[in-house]
């Protein structure tokens, strides 16, 4: 009997020029977005130095930024949907290089919040449609390596943002925080007009109730966050954020239930691949950013480091995505996403869960050591599969705002989690002495440590083998050619 012809397995496609620069383009863009989401803490003792404002205003100055950025992401895929994801890319990075400019020269406290508020708008229409610019430009079978070099730069971004930050206000001065994204943004905008291409996801209308909805809801949920250790979390303004902010969720979800053309269509989440990556990345931005937030801040206000020697000892961690991330970018695109994703969110909480062990007011830096390490592998391992995963989970006009979703829940995990870890360190601690410190820091870190190994859990209950995206009447030849390679 003739056995049937086997065709031997074809080499995966290299990167073209197009997809090279719109991993560029989206990738530096990408760092920037996410690098100002802590970057300015470091600097927060010289801007009072400078501009003045209580230490409410100080903290708005990190939270402005947090809380337009959170609201607006799912708003800014869907406008980049309608109106064209090329183009709307155009004008988040002219608002966000625009109002950095803003910020540099800033004369007065409330300025400067005012354009932290403006640069997180821009920020919002930028990032999640990076993700859907850069899917549309990469071959499949190499998506997921150039998602690991983006996961990679933007993981860099959001842990060493304490450093770069620290170390541009320690040896130049805490404007340049805010100039360093001007001309990396001017030539980004000429670069991405004549080498990005253009896409709009079929048929796409502005769910203008979900837009009230989503938007109403998140900026009550997060305004609510990011003021509950200052005001208390039984304080009339939190309550009121937090009550009114999830009765707006709960519509948006019951909106989304009822109509089927709504900017996020409940029934993605049935699929158990978009549900699960999506509660993990909730998970872990929660106990990772409440994490750092305290860890940065141990190494400067107990160990006695400078913001750079502090930010240069968390290194290991914080370095380490972008040496680890392109590793699972194409070890995802071997195995699959899922045990990577697992495998990085279960050496994260590793990592966490021996910080809390070994933290105390005279530890060493070398007894931090394997913890830094253990960590910045597990944060370098989750990146770049979590965005395959959600991108691959849904159909390819649906990119869009299952980018902007994924964001917004890392987004909003992010202020949970400073807000969270940061109320059981005051509750357990304190700025008093190094003692009190350490005492509240450890139980937070524990916290934090279960909160990303449910993030594990969450992607272990993934489905091993990615299922078919549907296909429908809405797959049609216009929409496959929107991320046609």
């Amino acid at each position: 009997m003739n056995q049937p012809a086997v065709n031997p397995p074809q080499a995966p496609q290299a990167l073209g020029p197009r997809a090279v620069w719109a991993l560029v383009i989206t990738g530096v863009a990408g760092f920037m977005a996410a690098l100002d989401n802590l970057v300015v803490t470091t600097a927060l003792p010289s801007i009072r130095e400078d501009l003045g404002g209580a230490l409410e205003d100080l903290e708005w100055t990190v939270n402005a930024y947090t809380l337009t950025f959170a609201v607006l992401l799912m708003t800014g895929a869907a406008l980049g949907d309608r109106f064209g994801r090329r183009k709307l890319f155009l004008v988040g990075l002219a608002v966000f290089t625009a109002s950095s400019a803003a910020a540099a020269l800033a004369p007065g406290i409330d300025a400067l919040i005012a354009a932290r508020a403006v640069q997180g708008v821009g920020a919002a229409i930028m990032m999640p449609l990076t993700l859907t610019l850069l899917t549309a430009a990469v071959p499949a079978e190499r998506r997921g390596a150039a998602l690991g070099i983006f996961g990679a730069l933007t993981g860099l971004a959001v842990a060493s943002g304490p450093l770069i930050g620290g170390t541009l206000t320690e040896h130049l001065s805490w404007q340049w925080i805010f100039w360093l994204n001007v001309p990396i943004g001017l030539a980004l905008l000429p670069l991405a007009r004549l080498r990005l291409q253009e896409s709009h996801a079929p048929d796409a209308r502005l769910d203008i109730p979900g837009t009230l909805l989503i938007s109403g809801g998140l900026f009550g949920v997060v305004y609510a966050l990011v003021n509950a250790n200052a005001d208390g979390w039984t304080s009339a303004t939190v309550l009121t954020g937090l009550f009114a902010g999830a009765a707006l969720l709960v519509a948006f979800v019951l909106h989304g239930i009822r109509r089927p053309d709504a900017m996020l269509p409940m029934r993605l989440f049935k699929n158990p691949a978009f549900s699960g990556i999506n509660a993990a990345s909730l998970l872990m931005f929660l106990g990772m950013f409440g994490s750092i937030f305290l860890l940065s801040q141990f190494l400067q206000s107990v160990a006695g480091y400078s913001p750079t020697e502090a930010g240069l000892r968390m290194l290991p961690w914080t370095g380490m995505p972008l040496l680890v991330a392109p590793l699972a970018g194409i070890l995802s695109d071997r195995i699959g996403g899922r045990p990577v994703v697992v495998a990085g969110l279960a050496l994260q909480a590793l990592g966490l869960a021996w910080f809390a062990v070994i933290l105390a007011p005279d530890v060493s830096y070398g007894a931090q050591l394997p913890a830094l390490i253990l960590s910045g592998i597990g944060m370098g391992l989750y990146f770049a599969p979590a965005a395959s995963l959600v991108m691959s989970s849904v159909r390819p006009a649906e990119q869009g705002i299952a980018s902007g979703a994924n964001n917004a829940l890392r987004e909003v995990g992010g202020a949970l989690g400073i807000a969270i870890l940061g109320a059981v360190f005051a509750a357990q601690g304190g700025y008093e002495s190094p003692r009190t410190f350490a005492d509240g820091t450890v139980p937070a870190l524990w916290l934090g440590a279960g909160i990303v190994a449910l993030g594990a859990l969450s992607a272990f209950l993934i489905p091993s083998r990615r299922p078919p995206v549907p296909t429908g009447p809405r797959d049609t030849e216009e929409e496959r050619e929107a991320v046609a390679v």
